[in-house]
């Protein structure tokens, strides 16, 4: 099949996977669609079978490493990690809701840029909501905080994010540079989230009295060091050329043993926390988004994304970025312009400045930002009115100060 119907079957398939992926109607997996969807362009011709398969090789280590960190992130959690976390901004805040919630911005970014995003989502926001509540303020501004940074802060370490990992490998950077030129625009998008907050829930964080909470659980020391050696071992390995992958099984080795020990460990659980059904939707929209390229997006994104490595340039960049993440979300986004951009690591590096930073203006900008929404109890979800205007009104500013930063960034650190 080609050209107008290879287009038109392509674009549908593609816009009914990322319906289901947002919709999730009757909770139903987004690979359900996915898959099937990727099966029919490959044996419809839309995508030829050598093209898919060796798509699939490409992107295939990059989703084995969110397999793996899925499951670290859960062991530390299991470990105590994420409760410890609470418990010490609960203690630091000193009953002042302002401070906790710098507290829980650090800690989201910090979490974020080490474990992903997703462990922030699902397992540092229960924790946060829990300690506002047992603090006595508005869950509100803590709430935003987790889902905004999961976002923002997935800037700085080729493993804090899936799009990071795809944006590592056509850039051509080493681990150690991808996180000097990145540092700047990610304390800048931290910082500028936090003021974002802080002003537009101002209300909250000044009406509310927390009472300090007293007791404090046992430092997890063995997951603490554990959790440290691996964000090592991920330096190491990539000066290495070796996946990261394998430190993020290492770490989760290491965890098990002391379970295995008590023979607390249960491997259908552990193969449940891998997100079996969100690796094979990564693989399989990998290749539905190879199909609308090949058929008509790549030209027509080709002619909007601009030349050289200038600010005005690497401000078109992230700008494009952010309004195809908004359009399509952020992974989609990220696969089709990537192989644009390929092998200009500032051009690579602007377009993730916006397909992170992005898709906190709107719900269906990240899947991450989709996942918290559904994870949060009715009385805890934002209002729709609510999200999108404070997306509105601080997600453009953000994306123009990172951008401002990486070009800075560029001209000191160099590539």
């Amino acid at each position: 099949m080609h050209g107008a119907a290879a287009e038109t079957l392509a674009i549908v398939l593609l816009a009914l996977t990322l319906a289901v992926a947002v919709l999730r109607p009757r909770g139903l997996s987004e690979a359900v669609v996915a898959v099937p969807a990727a099966l029919v362009l490959v044996a419809s011709g839309v995508v030829p079978l050598d093209a898919a398969t060796q798509r699939l090789r490409e992107i295939g280590p990059t989703v084995g490493f969110l397999a793996a960190i899925l499951v670290f992130g859960h062991l530390c959690a299991e470990a105590g990690v994420f409760d410890y976390l609470g418990s010490l901004a609960a203690r630091a805040s000193h009953g002042s809701a302002p401070r906790l919630l710098v507290l829980v911005v650090v800690i989201a970014a910090a979490v974020t840029a080490v474990l992903t995003l997703d462990a922030t989502v699902v397992l540092l926001t229960p924790v946060v909501l829990t300690t506002a509540a047992r603090l006595g303020v508005s869950a509100r501004p803590y709430a935003y905080a987790c889902t905004r940074l999961a976002n923002s802060a997935s800037l700085l370490l080729p493993v804090s994010n899936l799009t990071n990992l795809l944006a590592f490998t056509a850039s051509g950077l080493s681990f150690g540079r991808f996180a000097a030129l990145m540092v700047l625009p990610w304390l800048v998008a931290c910082a500028a989230e936090w003021l974002g907050l802080r002003l537009f829930f101002r209300r909250d964080l000044s009406d509310s009295v927390a009472t300090p909470v007293q007791d404090r659980p046992p430092a997890p020391r063995f997951a603490l060091t554990v959790l440290a050696v691996t964000v090592a071992g991920f330096v190491v390995t990539s000066t290495l050329h070796i996946a990261p992958a394998w430190a993020a099984v290492a770490g989760c080795v290491a965890l098990l043993v002391p379970r295995a020990v008590r023979r607390d460990v249960h491997p259908m659980r552990l193969v449940g926390e891998a997100s079996p059904g969100f690796c094979v939707f990564v693989l399989a929209l990998a290749v539905i988004v190879d199909a609308v390229t090949r058929h008509g997006l790549a030209t027509e994104l080709g002619r909007l994304v601009p030349s050289g490595t200038q600010l005005p340039a690497l401000l078109l960049l992230a700008g494009l970025a952010a309004v195809l993440a908004n359009l399509v979300n952020n992974l989609p986004a990220t696969l089709a312009l990537i192989p644009l951009v390929a092998g200009s690591p500032a051009a690579v590096l602007a377009v993730l400045l916006g397909v992170n930073i992005g898709p906190n203006l709107t719900y269906a900008g990240s899947l991450a930002t989709l996942l918290w929404r559904r994870l949060l109890l009715e009385r805890d979800r934002p209002r729709a009115a609510e999200f999108h205007t404070l997306g509105a009104l601080t997600v453009p500013p953000i994306l123009l100060l990172a951008t401002v930063s990486l070009w800075a960034a560029l001209r000191v650190v160099g590539v």
